[in-house]
């Protein structure tokens, strides 16, 4: 990636961090606070309503960021110079690790004599049936909802980008009526909401990057507390677009003045996690759903000592995105090294040429 877009790269580096970090708080905590006393309970709960906060600053970020990075495919790029690298490579991944996830997740619970009730609808790694897996993956009721979201993106985007003045309004309309008007699938209520972030994006981002590029925040303070107060009140009345909308500005206004300041390198952390986000975000679960099960024993049956006990509450999602971080960047290193990459990209003789 060229230097001018590293500060780029280290969003998608937070972003996909905050996604494991999610992960393993709803894995984990909600399944043991009910063997919790005292300030355990607090601790428990700060990272779980914490998590529920965090949902303006994670997703959309992640969007925005997405869309922003395909910009030329709308209007430089022919449909037949798109389908492998936007289409094709993405759905390879979304059917291999859908399949896999349900694989090994559904028999993890089953290695372990404390096992956690899954309802079997809720996400396709907990399907009880081929049907079942078959149906949550069309409805995107799975933990890999983000690449399903890419694919209806990229081709809704693509299709209506000389419409894109009406398209955008529209699209936010419907993001915020899914609010009020939600479909019985989570998955898809999740898509719906977050692509205005992605059609923004793909079609103005761009020019948006440039003026915030050369936006004063001290110019503007009284004016972005203002919009700031009015977010947080439509965030209240359970409209979190406009919160969302500032996020992404001031998220990558700090990204740009922080390198600006300090500059960046291509080897630093966030910029390594930003380029492995597929492979972080693919095989984080798997490991997440292990973790919690064992942690999840430890606490029901009280085996662990008072201080590790609250070292555990208070530190557990950050453990878990240290170990599901290295465990993605290892699996991206062996997918190249021993099967082409086989595990993040279709294999050579499936994909058409151009």
């Amino acid at each position: 990636m060229k230097n001018k877009h590293l500060w780029i790269n280290q969003i998608k580096g937070m972003c996909i961090c905050l996604v494991v970090i999610y992960h393993s708080v709803i894995t984990f905590y909600p399944h043991i606070i009910s063997s919790l006393q005292g300030h355990a309970v607090y601790l428990a709960k700060l990272w779980i309503y914490g998590n529920l906060y965090l949902a303006p600053f994670r997703m959309p970020v992640f969007f925005f960021i997405s869309g922003f990075l395909i910009t030329r495919y709308m209007s430089q790029v022919p449909w037949r110079g798109c389908v492998n690298k936007r289409v094709w490579n993405i759905v390879w991944v979304f059917l291999l690790w859908g399949l896999l996830q349900w694989l090994f997740i559904s028999h993890i619970n089953h290695w372990f004599s404390d096992p956690v009730t899954h309802n079997p609808a809720s996400n396709a790694a907990y399907a009880a049936t081929p049907g079942q897996f078959i149906h949550s993956m069309l409805t995107a009721s799975t933990s890999l909802w983000y690449l399903y979201a890419l694919v209806i993106y990229f081709v809704i985007c693509k299709l209506l980008y000389v419409h894109k003045r009406w398209a955008l309004p529209l699209l936010i309309a419907v993001s915020i009526a899914i609010n009020f008007l939600p479909l019985p699938y989570w998955g898809m209520n999740s898509v719906v909401r977050n692509a205005p972030y992605y059609a923004l994006g793909a079609w103005y981002g761009a020019q948006l990057v440039e003026m915030m590029k050369l936006w004063q925040i001290r110019r503007s303070l009284i004016l972005l507390t203002g919009a700031g107060l009015a977010a947080a009140v439509l965030y209240a009345m359970n409209v979190n677009l406009p919160l969302s909308m500032l996020s992404i500005l001031l998220i990558m206004k700090a990204f740009y003045k922080f390198e600006q300041k300090t500059g960046s390198h291509p080897h630093s952390l966030f910029n390594v996690i930003g380029t492995n986000t597929i492979a972080i975000y693919t095989t984080h679960r798997i490991l997440i759903e292990a973790m919690s099960l064992v942690a999840i024993s430890l606490f029901r049956h009280h085996r662990l000592p008072g201080a590790v006990h609250y070292i555990v509450l208070f530190g557990y999602p950050l453990m878990s995105l240290g170990i599901c971080t290295l465990f993605g960047l290892i699996m991206r290193r062996l997918s190249h090294s021993l099967a082409g990459d086989m595990l993040f990209t279709p294999p050579r003789e499936l994909v058409t040429e151009r």
